[in-house]
């Protein structure tokens, strides 16, 4: 909710696009989905990972999204995490990647959870950004290994620090299995007061004898936003034209999407 008191809320329509509706009168009415961006993503080895947009605001009311993309790698062979920002809830920037690393580095980043320091606003805007990777996005399910890192920018997201490795790695086979080897979208960010960050996200340990053993953790310490050091932009960076999701995308059955339109509508 914005200091005005308007309410954004970003949501995806089940992998085609990531969409925001808004309401200016505390949720009587709302607004028709707006569109944010189409979805865009390659298919996670082995995960139940969709491309689910995760949202926070700053202490101004500017919203920011994060979700993962393929648009900049060659034949959507892997995901960056791409944020996109707005003022309103109407107005949706361009999506802009993360450089977290090269996009020919072969790495597949997904699941992202976005914090924002609500002491801090605009170009002045601390921002963490927590996500899972597998080092080479061509593994295969008993190759793949998980790992979870955290990544921050200082400036809104025109430029970002290092990115800093949570924990891993971690075999598929460890994880519970539903509908795909399952971290699910567990993962988030939170600012607390004294302005650091602190990651929530899944771990799985190897199994003991036939019990799994997977739980949700923090960091122990807060994660302080890198202010000093390298800082990396991805300014130059475009989409690669007619890249597209390398596997079938989720669509509403036509019930249900005859109810999201009458919703939208009202």
């Amino acid at each position: 909710m914005q200091p005005n008191g308007t309410v954004i809320v970003p949501f995806s329509d089940g992998g085609s696009n990531d969409l925001a509706i808004v309401s200016t009168n505390g949720g009587a009415t709302w607004s028709n989905a707006i569109t944010i961006s189409p979805e865009n993503d390659h298919q996670v080895v082995g995960m139940r990972a969709p491309s689910l947009p995760s949202a926070q605001i700053d202490g101004a009311g500017n919203v920011y999204v994060v979700w993962h993309d393929c648009s900049y790698r060659t034949n959507c062979s892997a995901n960056d995490i791409v944020i996109s920002t707005s003022a309103d809830g109407v107005h949706w920037s361009a999506k802009a990647r993360i450089p977290i690393d090269p996009v020919n580095s072969g790495i597949d980043h997904f699941t992202p959870g976005i914090g924002v320091d609500r002491n801090t606003a605009g170009s002045s805007a601390h921002l963490g950004v927590t996500y899972n990777y597998f080092p080479k996005a061509g593994c295969t399910v008993a190759t793949c290994r998980l790992y979870t890192a955290f990544i921050s920018s200082s400036n809104g997201g025109q430029t970002w620090g290092a990115p800093v490795t949570l924990t891993g790695p971690m075999d598929e086979a460890w994880m519970a299995n539903a509908g795909g080897y399952f971290v699910g979208d567990y993962v988030a960010t939170a600012f607390t007061q004294d302005g650091l960050a602190h990651s929530v996200f899944a771990v799985a340990k190897h199994p003991k004898s036939s019990t799994l053993e997977e739980s949700a953790y923090t960091t122990a310490r807060g994660l302080a936003v890198q202010t000093g050091g390298p800082q990396f932009s991805s300014r130059f960076d475009r989409p690669i034209p007619g890249v597209h999701s390398d596997h079938p995308r989720m669509h509403y059955p036509p019930k249900k999407l005859a109810k999201k339109k009458a919703f939208e509508n009202d």
